[in-house]
């Protein structure tokens, strides 16, 4: 599909965008009579949750709340209509079989507080996905709880901070270089840590000199991304684990750009303590509308008692069973036992794959970024020279020469059917597009990317208002983002009380 193609579909998805529908006495439902003793709503709910009436509800045939929630998911982006260059976010398709698998009955209806004898299927799926992780990347041990990425960065730190107090000490602060990801210095924060800033060198990658120059006996460990924020892998990481291993702090891992190089190379290889995957990103679990995500943690043996309690053991009979009797563990950290479902669907993604499988993403993933690099470079900035894996990051320096930055870039590759890349970050390079294609994109898909980008590169020489002005080809044009964020509306309201 070419980029005009693109602009003539996401024009034609219907023709006006309208929500205050219905007219009195259309309905869509037949309730039956109710076949048990009623009873007044006062003696089953609070009065002052008890709407007085429903009359300022619409009244909606069927076919038209099908058609208004169909119309709405054919305006939508999603990943099942197209790209998502998202850096640093990973936004694979999610194969369908995944979804079928978490939906069965034995997986979907699950109650969390069987007992362990009725869920023997269900530990066996966390159990076998934990040993694929472990192995993957290196470890000994995994938790499955965290909910998400940021919330397996605490969790981490939790346990980092656990191993130090069990040892007589608790340390002070945590590195966190420059090229990190952004919710590293927030989660050593919370975790009561110091953030201590790690510059990088010119090439974009830890400058082992100021890493030198900040460790001291004061620093529980170092969180680093690898590969980092601009695509760049940290080849320095085996000698940075021991510098800090030498100090007795500990190297935390962000292992959120995984998919760079999962069944090629091993975090635990190379002197990673502890790290945290997302599922919701390498393991091809859906992604975005706010969760629910996953955020295993993955911990060498020295880690290990300190995980989050229960744990998933296996006995000498095969059977799995859940642990809570853990003195020096961290305790729970989520309700239950975390987003089984996409446990479900990871440990399927993995089985499908194989371990060649995995590689072969990688790799791909890998390929797939640099051929968008090499198409793009020249025509748009590009922020460090150094070999870059499954990622690139460009800056907006030669469009800004024409007035244009890298908001409006965004908002025109809209008008061309594609969802825009990650934009501004990483803070380390201003006016930052990041692009990240994963291995899921076809040749044509990234051909009809790039050839959009390139158009809007001449359009900012030659006709910058257009871009400045974008998007055109959408129902709602470019909106007030800073109101937006203030002031969102959550809710629906009736128009005569609406503001």
């Amino acid at each position: 599909m070419t980029g005009g193609d693109r602009v003539s579909l996401h024009a034609s998805l219907g023709e006006r965008l309208v929500f205050e529908k219905g007219s009195p006495g259309r309905r869509g439902s037949d309730i039956p009579a109710a076949d048990f003793p009623r009873r007044e709503l006062s003696e089953l709910i609070d009065a002052d949750l008890v709407r007085a009436s429903i009359d300022d509800m619409p009244s909606l045939a069927e076919s038209e709340v099908v058609r208004h929630f169909t119309r709405l998911s054919d305006w939508n982006y999603h990943v099942d209509l197209g790209l998502y260059p998202l850096g640093s976010c990973t936004m694979k398709y999610n194969p369908k079989v995944n979804e079928k698998i978490a939906r069965l009955d034995g997986f979907a209806r699950l109650h969390p507080y069987l007992p362990d004898d009725l869920v023997q299927g269900a530990l066996e799926v966390q159990k076998r996905l934990e040993e694929c992780l472990a192995e993957i990347t290196g470890m000994d041990r995994v938790t499955l709880q965290p909910a998400a990425g940021a919330h397996g960065e605490l969790t981490g730190l939790m346990m980092v901070r656990a191993y130090h107090e069990s040892r007589g000490r608790g340390r002070r602060s945590i590195l966190v270089p420059d090229s990190a990801h952004g919710t590293n210095p927030a989660s050593a924060r919370i975790a009561g840590y110091e953030a201590v800033h790690v510059p990088s060198n010119a090439n974009g990658t830890l400058d082992l000199d100021a890493l030198d120059r900040l460790a001291n006996r004061d620093v529980a460990g170092i969180m680093i991304t690898n590969p980092n924020t601009l695509g760049i892998f940290e080849g320095e990481i085996a000698r940075i684990a021991e510098r800090m291993h030498a100090i007795g702090a500990l190297v935390y891992m962000d292992g959120a750009n995984m998919n760079a190089m999962m069944g090629v190379a091993r975090p635990g290889d190379f002197g990673v303590d502890v790290l945290h995957l997302n599922l919701h990103k390498t393991f091809s679990t859906p992604h975005g509308g706010g969760g629910p995500g996953a955020g295993p943690v993955a911990v060498r043996d020295n880690l290990a008692p300190f995980l989050p309690s229960p744990v998933i053991e296996r006995g000498r009979d095969g059977r799995c069973r859940l642990e809570g009797e853990r003195p020096q563990s961290i305790g729970r950290v989520k309700a239950f036992h975390g987003q089984f479902g996409m446990h479900c669907r990871a440990l399927a993604y993995i089985l499908a794959c194989g371990p060649d499988g995995l590689r072969e993403a990688s790799e791909t993933a890998v390929l797939n970024a640099a051929y968008v690099r090499s198409k793009l470079e020249g025509a748009y900035h590009l922020a460090y020279a150094a070999p870059t894996l499954h990622e690139a990051v460009f800056s907006d320096r030669f469009q800004a020469a024409h007035g244009v930055h890298v908001l409006d870039i965004a908002k025109r590759l809209i008008d061309y059917g594609f969802h825009p890349p990650t934009i501004a970050f990483p803070l380390v390079v201003r006016g930052a597009i990041m692009i990240e294609p994963t291995e899921t994109e076809s040749r044509e898909e990234l051909d009809a990317f790039i050839d959009a980008m390139l158009k809007i590169a001449r359009e900012c020489e030659t006709d910058p208002e257009r871009v400045r002005s974008a998007p055109h080809a959408t129902r709602i044009g470019r909106v007030d983002e800073a109101a937006a964020a203030r002031k969102p509306v959550l809710r629906w309201r009736p128009p005569s009380t609406a503001d």
